[in-house]
């Protein structure tokens, strides 16, 4: 069972400058990614971070690898701060957390054989000889169920199920303890989908991986994740135990993305409009809380103050200042104004 927090985030920003004009460009403002996002990874679970495109999901996945320098914050991974690490430190550190794409065919230099695709972070970190690097693939690929004879083949010679077994192979290389999956069977058929879900929940519990599922598919997050939580405009406004967020949703936002999902749609028909308009403008968000545009239930505290993620029992957060800490749900924090 999980017991202690292999990956803390803490305040975790990324903002981008945005610069206009041509000859002369100059700085109009930053672009909120991530905007002081907290949480953290207990050892051998599955964190899953879900939201509609554009909501940050990615960015975080790349800023706790490290992968993006952040604006602010701390990343803690085994106790240690990675943002503060040398370039040595954080090649040491790499073997022990990889990353898993989004599409398989992009991230496979089409070049080179599975073979040198798999040996290339072997050889980068002087793993073992030229024999043992050899029988290592080998093991890789049988490990996620391909045959040995595509050992010498070319990525575009697969399909895009088989591609992604070969990215799986490549992360689980150096033997990680922590993997990001970054919407990995978002581009695969549902049949496909869903083996390959099979396959990496095999793995955690074969090898005790720890994993950041990223996904803007609640359906698939449910398949894996023990905690889940809901990403809109580079904040974090609810966070729950995976089967409390399906059976209990408090945000409106997050009942909105349950309702895209076909087979969870009925479990909200009757219920009134959740959200209508546009996203504000990441350039000039809102003072306020960033759905209270699109939120039929906002009142003058949500256009005027930024709800924080709190408590409300059950290790369940929401950022709403309609839901308050000894509320069942929205509507009994609606029916206490009334």
């Amino acid at each position: 069972m999980p017991n202690s927090a292999l990956l803390e985030v803490k305040h975790l920003r990324k903002h981008y400058p945005v610069r206009r004009g041509l000859f002369f460009p100059s700085l109009v403002g930053y672009a909120r990614a991530v905007d002081d996002v907290n949480f953290k990874i207990l050892e051998g679970e599955t964190f899953g971070l879900v939201g509609e495109s554009g909501s940050g999901k990615t960015t975080v996945g790349r800023l706790v690898l490290n992968l993006l320098s952040p604006t602010g914050g701390e990343i803690h991974f085994r106790g240690r701060d990675i943002t503060k690490l040398s370039r040595m430190e954080m090649k040491e550190m790499r073997q022990h957390m990889q990353i898993i794409f989004q599409k398989p065919f992009a991230s496979l230099n089409p070049r080179k054989t599975v073979r040198a695709i798999l040996e290339n972070s072997l050889d980068i970190f002087k793993m073992g000889k030229t024999q043992d690097r050899s029988r290592r693939v080998s093991e890789l690929i049988q490990l996620v169920g391909l045959n040995p004879d595509h050992i010498n083949r070319y990525p575009h010679e697969f399909s895009g199920g088989q591609r992604q077994r070969i990215g799986i192979a490549r992360a689980l290389a150096m033997n990680p303890k922590f993997i990001v999956l970054d919407e990995p069977v978002s581009a695969l058929d549902v049949s496909v989908q869903a083996q390959i879900l099979n396959l990496l929940k095999d793995l955690q519990k074969e090898f005790h991986l720890t994993y950041l599922f990223i996904a803007n598919n609640l359906n698939v997050v449910g398949h894996l994740s023990n905690t889940v939580a809901v990403l809109y405009m580079g904040r974090i406004i609810e966070m729950a135990p995976a089967d409390k967020l399906f059976s209990e949703p408090r945000h409106p936002h997050t009942k909105l993305l349950l309702m895209s999902v076909l087979t969870l749609k009925s479990r909200f028909e009757n219920m009134e409009d959740l959200s209508y308009g546009e996203r504000p403008d990441p350039l000039n968000l809102p003072q306020g809380c960033t759905y209270a545009s699109r939120c039929h239930a906002a009142r003058a505290e949500c256009r005027e103050q930024s709800p924080e993620l709190r408590n409300c029992g059950a290790n369940h957060s929401v950022a709403c200042h309609l839901i308050s800490s000894d509320a069942t749900g929205m509507n009994a924090a609606k029916a206490s104004q009334a």
